[in-house]
């Protein structure tokens, strides 16, 4: 016997003790797939045969089946299930996760089962146990079907169990094997001229038997109601249906067309809506014609899952849950919405808006509730357009998610409820708490897997909910960055030597030396306007950009500085072509924003002054005691149980004092190179160093050298606040390209500066699989006395500190920089905000792990 089942399928196994069910499910189904009560038994109790483990066996087994089921895997019940009671859980099951439920009935004579059993020492059922099975199971196999089971199989003897051979079909719903492109059409309620007007626009043309079709092979895909209020129902049908019969399209059925298939089937249905329309017209059609179009209608399936599962459409929407699945209430809930029964005062059902819970990774296109305009939600997509109502057909194009629309030729029924007026754009949804609650397991392009622990999570959800800006405006925080490995020369704790050591070893030749600013990193987001910061990433208040800090905290307290450097941005890039070259409307910019003291003005008021100011007052007075020691006689005296019995040489003290002294100096002057009084926009410098995205572009398959002649271009020499980054090559091959690094760099620490970033040619550089650290800095000995304290450079502290291990850091920069290039693409590519927002969440609660931060 042939058994036909479904790719995603509950299985019952229904049959005596020693009927060969375990034997059966060997045969046909993978062992992760078959759940045994038997094996649940032994798993609870350490004997198979133990009846009085059945009750914890069979909790444990319907526990791993519904685990199963929700991740969509076909699950085998082995246990006999010849009580109806056994069969109403695996049914009950059935409709919870939303799966068709099969019964395979091995019904073998009652003499075999006894001869089976009896053969079996390690089983040894009474002879009663076994022909209450067989009068059970009798009694059951006629009422399978009605008991709910969409399948049922029956093998009545040995010879058909041996020969029956199962085979999995596709769901109905399931056509991932088609990747389009599509053309995605919305509710056309009989409006064919401009359904017509759409296909060519779309470049679809008729073929000699009238039927549309498009040279490139794309496919069309309508989202349901074809028919109703319209002035041409009939013609749309036909044209449809022709080209679903030729395979230039695809249709999903909306409640119109489920409403018109009743009546076609002769149930009582009432004649309005515009249902009357359609009847009067298919009325003047032949027999045959209504014939076809009730065949139609009866085939189409509630939903379609395409391009690998990327791609879904549905009439009216659909939940995470249900998409790939089969049922009732799936096929209610794509036809009619998210609905509970209540109506509004317009008569109109009240609607649950599911989108806004919606988190699956695949793209609904739905239609259903019509707009004036094309709405995106969370990965969701609303198309209908109202076009019957006065307003236009609209078409979303896949995969490149573009909008083609025409306008309605006239109005031909008024809607009982406006249509809702604003447009919404992609990534424009809500962000819930629960999205980033708990363990997170992250997908990036870069690093397969990046775990977020549920103490991090944590520890970002506190930051971000008190301190962080509008996370709509949140894309991208920057990462950490590691050191060098530590210098092997005696008197540095990082040299240049190291960096270039590290890419050459790596298979990098050529990197970029860039000086690094002491500044505080900032990332600029630059609108336009304040439309396109409404569009495009759902900020209403107004504003047209942000300029943060690598935590995601608002850099300027003082909103109108914060405006003032955004306008005078946008001056420059307007001056410099910049938003015409790019054919953009918003920009990403990672920079440095000096003076440091501008961000740190805290840090410096509460930990590098006081200690300088102690430090330099606590030591001037030791120095002058000293020194004042050192010009009195010194005396010889005699040593007694009232001394300390230990001798001091005041000079060698004094040279001591004297040590510290001039490096708690050096200290101070470290740090005041990098601080200065900001009374304007005037007094500040700001120094681009990475166009990271804008739209449709992430800059990240441009190498380093590209953004830095880039944004020399665009950003710097018209405004003076906007200052170019000094950078040098260096061919990590080449002993004179090296020396001349080491040299820039030595010259630039020398004049007070805090060292320089090295980067590799290519802006996100591999070696075969493996991601290598996108930057290492190097900063001079001078700056690090910041970093480590006055007196780092003692023979003693310096010998300590080279023992500091880079493991933690370079990985945390790695992750970072992963999750911080994801959320770019991510966003660039419209995906929904809350999926953009997790990964700029993780690298956030990442800065929670316990790494040195004077790495």
């Amino acid at each position: 016997m042939r058994i036909e089942i479904p790719e995603f399928a509950l299985v019952a196994l229904v049959g005596a003790t020693s009927s060969g069910k375990s034997t059966f499910a060997a045969k046909h189904f993978l062992p992760t797939e078959v759940l045994s009560s038997d094996v649940c038994r032994g798993i609870v109790s350490d004997d198979c045969n133990d009846q009085s483990a059945t009750e914890d066996a069979f909790d444990l087994l319907y526990y791993a089946a519904q685990k199963r089921l929700s991740r969509m895997k076909t699950t085998v019940i082995d246990a006999t299930n010849v009580q109806q009671s056994a069969r109403k859980r695996i049914l009950s099951l059935a409709r919870e996760q939303h799966v068709h439920s099969v019964a395979i009935v091995l019904n073998q004579p009652e003499k075999t089962l006894l001869e089976r059993n009896a053969a079996d020492p390690g089983r040894g059922y009474p002879e009663r146990v076994i022909r209450q099975h067989v009068q059970q199971l009798r009694k059951s196999i006629r009422s399978l079907k009605k008991e709910g089971f969409r399948f049922v199989y029956v093998l009545d003897s040995q010879e058909a169990i041996d020969q029956a051979e199962v085979i999995r079909t596709k769901l109905w719903n399931n056509k991932k094997e088609l990747h389009g492109p599509f053309d995605i059409i919305g509710d056309v309620h009989g409006c064919l001229a401009e359904m017509k007007l759409l296909l060519d626009q779309l470049g679809y043309v008729p073929d000699p038997d009238g039927i549309y079709v498009h040279p490139q092979g794309r496919m069309a895909a309508f989202l349901g109601d074809l028919c109703d209020r319209g002035a041409e129902n009939t013609g749309v049908l036909r044209l449809v249906m022709g080209m679903v019969s030729k395979g230039t399209a695809l249709a999903v059925p909306g409640n119109h067309d489920v409403k018109l298939l009743k009546y076609l089937q002769g149930r009582r249905v009432q004649l309005n809506h515009g249902l009357e329309i359609t009847v009067a017209q298919l009325d003047g059609e032949s027999d045959a014609f209504r014939s076809q179009v009730q065949q139609f209608l009866e085939g189409l399936v509630s939903h379609y899952v395409l391009d690998e599962g990327k791609l879904v459409i549905a009439h009216a929407g659909i939940k995470e849950k249900y998409i790939g699945r089969g049922s009732g209430r799936i096929r209610d809930f794509c036809l009619y919405g998210d609905v509970n029964g209540e109506t509004d005062a317009y008569g109109l059902p009240v609607r649950g808006n599911w989108a806004a819970d919606y988190r699956g990774k695949a793209l609904v296109v739905y239609g259903h509730v019509p707009g004036e305009w094309v709405r995106w939600e969370n990965h969701t997509c609303c198309i209908d357009t109202g076009c019957v109502f006065g307003g236009m057909l609209t078409a979303l194009r896949y995969p490149e998610q573009e909008t083609i629309s025409v306008p309605a030729l006239q109005q031909y029924a008024k809607p009982l409820r406006a249509l809702q007026p604003e447009p919404v754009e992609p990534g424009t949804d809500t962000l819930m708490v629960q999205d980033v609650q708990g363990r997170m397991q992250l997908t990036t392009g870069l690093i397969p897997s990046i775990v977020i622990g549920e103490a991090q999570a944590a520890a970002a959800l506190e930051a971000m909910s008190r301190y962080a800006a509008d996370p709509k405006w949140l894309i991208y925080l920057p990462p950490t960055m590691s050191p060098c490995k530590t210098s092997q020369l005696p008197e540095y704790l990082e040299h240049p030597l190291e960096a270039f050591s590290y890419y050459r070893e790596h298979g990098i030749r050529q990197v970029i030396c860039e000086k690094k600013h002491m500044g505080s990193r900032a990332v600029v987001v630059l609108c336009r306007n304040a439309e396109t910061a409404s569009r495009r990433f759902g900020v209403e208040d107004g504003t047209r950009g942000i300029i943060y800090t690598r935590t995601g905290r608002r850099f300027f307290e003082d909103v109108q500085m914060e405006q003032a450097v955004l306008d005078r941005l946008d001056a420059v890039l307007m001056k410099t072509g910049f938003w015409m070259d790019f054919a953009t409307d918003w920009v990403c910019l990672d920079t440095e924003l000096m003076p440091w003291s501008e961000k740190a003005q805290t840090l410096l008021q509460r930990q590098y002054a006081p200690v300088g100011v102690a430090g330099r007052n606590g030591l001037a007075a030791a120095v002058d005691a000293l020194e004042q020691t050192c010009c009195r006689q010194n005396h010889a005296f005699r040593v007694d149980s009232q001394t300390s019995g230990q001798n001091a040489d005041p000079r060698a003290l004094l040279e001591q004092y004297r040590e510290k002294q001039d490096a708690l100096c050096r200290y101070t002057t470290a740090y005041r190179e990098y601080c200065w009084q900001v009374n304007s926009v005037e007094d500040l410098k700001i120094a681009p160093f990475h166009l990271l995205a804008c739209e449709g572009h992430v800059f990240s398959d441009r190498t380093n050298l590209w953004h830095m002649e880039t944004l020399k271009q665009y950003c710097t020499g018209v405004d003076p606040i906007f200052i170019a980054t000094d950078y040098l090559q260096v061919d990590t091959e080449d002993p004179d390209s090296i020396q001349a690094g080491v040299d820039w760099w030595v010259a630039l620490t020398g004049s007070g500066g805090e060292g320089m970033v090295v980067k590799p040619e290519p802006f996100t550089a591999m070696q075969e699989h493996t991601l290598l650290q996108p930057a290492v800095k190097c900063r001079g000995a001078e700056y690090l006395r910041i970093i480590y304290g006055p007196e780092y450079r003692t023979p003693a502290h310096l010998e300590r500190l080279k023992k500091r291990s880079l493991s933690r850091k370079r990985s945390l920069a790695l992750r970072e920089f992963a999750l911080g290039m994801e959320s770019l693409n991510r966003f660039v590519a419209k995906e929904p905000l809350h999926q953009v927002h997790a990964c700029v969440f993780g690298v956030l609660a990442l800065e929670s792990e316990p790494v040195d931060p004077r790495l």
